[in-house]
């Protein structure tokens, strides 16, 4: 074990401080720990099984021209998640004696990457695990890929005549697609193409529950939600089901409450509503047989287990518990046979199994150095550097008074402002200021040292933290790559995959590589809460350093944008194997620059052509060597061939 630092508090630090600190204990407990060389070990199989070493993993794949950024996916850890909510069910069915069934779907959307996909249903096969599909797009590849006949396909989102022929025909395939009605005109469009193809579908309806929800998503539920029927709604469409004999093919009763549910009590609630309406729509004459509860199923991002965004005050355990005996106890008083469940838990099974990595590139900081004396400085420099004796003095007293740093502080800041004003007006030279910069934070660097580590001190020294933070400039865009981190302040777990020895000694937030001032991570998971900086450890040019953003495996890779034009990155699926060894599955090679033109419908070669054509124009007026010519079209011929990211 390499010889740890000293945290600022004097205490030896540890690879179990770091756990703490960045919460691995609690979040990634299952499949993440540090191990004695500072470095976090993946256990894609849960604690006690096989383990790799993250960052030997990144060297091995750099070797392999495996770059970073680079996205990791364990397909252990995925089958593993699907192992859990399967075994959690079935332990809660044994448990109140329910005397149906759980059958899960993926909901194609939370990840429609192929392997991801296929991996699924060559592991769920056991289970008859199925896919949900909310397009035309996701219901061909659901389609393609859903052939156990036992396995269900629930068919969502806006369905136009074609999409619902093709669910019809493909019963005849011999597989299970339920039509869910979602809008109340989708009624008619399945009664014609029943008539016209003269076969029925597997029916589902989505119920518009009123139970509240909370959250980023709390819209999705309730009267204006996006989709679904209301009460009236609902026995409409069961009478024009009757008329049109389709009635005895209403097998699912469907509802979804949002993403994330961070509260158990959220989904009880809407689980006794939604047991009504299964059992009314039984009383109705309805072959009811399943129960969709939707997707909600959080994740612990943060590992508070509470109530908060970025938790939940529940496992997984007491999720199934709850809707087992909630849904038995809805069907058993009142004498209606209970629904085979079904759930479309995407987030909770795809965001632990695929691991973001990338490297720091170089670190910006404020300058504290103190600058060399000169002559004939001028007032404002002058008191400054008085500024900084004062505090400096204070540092020797017995005790030190909060009241005295916060008067040291705003006379900096006063004095700061007094420069700034002063150049405006042509009074103080650009090298003058420069010096009152660097004193302003050199006597924030000594009032840091000073100030004890407690809640009691003043607003403006709490921003001391912030002034001295670094900013980390990352090789990623967080666009691309993490976009529900901007888009609406989602929290992930992000942390250095080694030096993890170490007492991380600085504070400081990424920053992308796209132009974009919304292009950072700057929030980050503490405790239950978020906070706006992260501990970093100082950063070496000559040695890399590496950060993991985790359980980011549903949604983030499809939702992902081309800002600034900055591809998808190298990902790779990692299977592990006995003795700890490792075999590369699959290798998904990151854009390279002629992909993103061609998105952007550039034609790469008419882009070489036109270069080209100026540089013949620049040899002609004797501006450009031929030999010079010749590199630059080289340079250019091989970067549209390379990725859109930074590389050694």
């Amino acid at each position: 074990m390499t010889k740890s630092k000293l945290s600022p508090n004097n205490h030896q630090w540890t690879v179990e401080d770091s756990s703490a600190l960045y919460g691995l204990n609690c979040w990634g407990k299952r499949y993440f720990s540090i191990n004695d060389q500072g470095h976090i070990i993946v256990h894609p199989k849960g604690k006690g099984g096989e383990s790799l070493d993250l960052f030997d993993l990144v060297g091995e794949l750099e070797g392999r021209n495996l770059m970073l950024p680079l996205l990791i996916r364990f397909d252990d850890i995925l089958e593993d998640r699907l192992r859990r909510i399967h075994e959690v069910f079935q332990k809660a069915t044994s448990h109140y004696g329910y005397e149906g069934q759980y059958q899960g779907v993926f909901p194609v959307k939370c990840n429609q990457q192929r392997h991801v996909i296929e991996e699924l249903m060559a592991c769920g096969r056991h289970w008859n695990f199925g896919l949900e599909a909310g397009s035309k797009a996701e219901l061909l590849i659901a389609l393609s890929l859903v052939d156990n006949a036992k396995a269900l396909l629930i068919c969502n989102g806006y369905k136009d005549q074609r999409y619902i022929e093709t669910a019809i025909l493909a019963r005849q395939l011999g597989r299970q697609p339920v039509i869910v009605i979602e809008q109340p005109d989708e009624v008619e469009r399945i009664i014609k193409a029943s008539k016209e193809i003269g076969s029925a579908p597997l029916i589902g309806i989505r119920a518009k529950l009123s139970s509240q929800s909370a959250g980023h998503w709390g819209s999705s539920i309730g009267a204006k939600a996006k989709f679904g029927l209301s009460i009236p709604d609902i026995l409409s469409t069961v009478e024009k089901l009757r008329e049109s004999n389709l009635l005895n093919e209403l097998r699912l009763l469907h509802f979804h409450i949002g993403s994330q549910i961070n509260d158990i009590g959220i989904i009880k609630n809407a689980l006794q509503e939604a047991g009504q309406i299964y059992v009314e729509l039984t009383r109705l004459g309805a072959n009811m047989s399943y129960l969709d509860v939707g997707g909600g199923l959080g994740v612990d991002y943060d590992g508070s287990r509470t109530s908060s965004t970025a938790s939940t005050n529940y496992s997984l355990q007491n999720y199934a518990n709850d809707v087992v005996a909630t849904i038995q106890e809805c069907c058993k008083s009142n004498k209606v046979k209970v629904p085979t469940l079904v759930s479309e838990s995407g987030r909770a099974i795809a965001s632990h199994f695929s691991v973001l990595l990338f490297n720091v590139l170089g670190v910006s900081n404020v300058t504290t150095e103190i600058p060399p004396k000169k002559e004939n400085e001028c007032l404002i420099v002058q008191n400054l550097r008085e500024t900084l004796q004062s505090i400096n003095s204070i540092s020797q007293e017995p005790s030190i008074e909060t009241a005295k740093l916060q008067e040291a502080w705003t006379d900096a800041i006063k004095f700061k402002d007094d420069a700034l004003n002063a150049f405006r007006l042509g009074y103080l030279e650009l090298a003058e200021r420069a010096m009152a910069e660097q004193l302003t934070w050199a006597c924030a660097k000594a009032l840091m040292k000073l100030l004890p580590d407690d809640l009691s001190i003043p607003n403006e020294l709490k921003g001391l933290r912030s002034t001295l933070a670094g900013t980390y400039y990352a090789n990623l865009s967080i666009f691309r790559s993490a976009p529900d981190t901007w888009a609406i302040s989602q929290l992930f777990p992000v942390m250095p995959i080694h030096r993890l020895d170490e007492a991380p000694t600085e504070l400081g937030h990424f920053a992308d590589l796209t132009c974009d001032s919304d292009g950072k991570l700057n929030k980050f998971i503490h405790k239950g809460e978020k906070k706006s900086l992260l501990e970093l450890h100082q950063f070496k040019p000559e040695a890399p350093y590496v950060i993991g953003m985790f359980l980011g495996g549903a949604y983030q890779e499809v939702m992902g944008s081309l800002h600034n034009l900055f591809g998808r990155t190298n990902a790779v699926h990692i299977r592990i194997s006995p003795e700890s060894n490792y075999q590369v599955d699959h290798v998904v090679r990151s854009d390279t620059k002629a992909d993103v033109l061609k998105a952007m419908e550039h034609n790469p070669e008419q882009v070489l052509e036109r270069l080209r054509i100026a540089s013949e124009t620049a040899i002609k007026l004797g501006k450009l060597k031929i030999s010079d010519a010749r590199k630059l079209m080289e340079h250019l011929e091989a970067s549209l061939r390379q990725s859109t990211y930074l590389q050694k």
